[in-house]
């Protein structure tokens, strides 16, 4: 392979930021969505997502009013005019869908996360926007 092929090849990994700063979308499995019909045009959404140790969320906002349980570990978050705050398992949280979530992700280096996350939001549209803000992590 000649050298230019290879720098053009490598480029794309030298740019990718690495440590526990590194920002990701957490890993979302849909358990359940049902149309509401006593609310026209929303739909209940279900999902598990979990949070690798260390991992950091991009800046974001839902579609949504979000209500989350924390399953295992602990998370950081905070909303835009809000107080940081770490939620531990068994504990909840709610965000509403004009929340700027500016801060959020796995409060531990060495243990997952996994949050039980319900959301009402319209029929169809995207539980969560990212925002391209930066993301002030701890």
């Amino acid at each position: 392979m000649n050298k230019m092929m290879l720098v053009f090849l490598l480029l794309p990994l030298s740019l990718v930021p690495l440590g526990s700063a590194y920002q990701h979308p957490a890993k979302e499995a849909p358990l359940m969505t049902r149309d509401l019909p006593d609310v026209p045009g929303k739909e209940g959404l279900i999902e598990k997502v979990v949070l690798a140790p260390g991992e950091v969320v991009p800046a974001h906002r839902h579609n949504a009013d979000v209500f989350v349980y924390v399953l295992e570990g602990s998370i950081f978050t905070q909303v835009e005019g809000g107080k940081p705050q770490t939620v531990h398992a068994g504990e909840v949280f709610y965000e509403s869908p004009v929340d700027l979530h500016i801060a959020s992700g796995n409060a531990s280096a060495t243990q997952q996360a996994t949050l039980l996350v319900f959301a009402v939001k319209k029929i169809g549209a995207p539980l969560t926007v990212y925002s391209g803000k930066a993301n002030s992590a701890r």
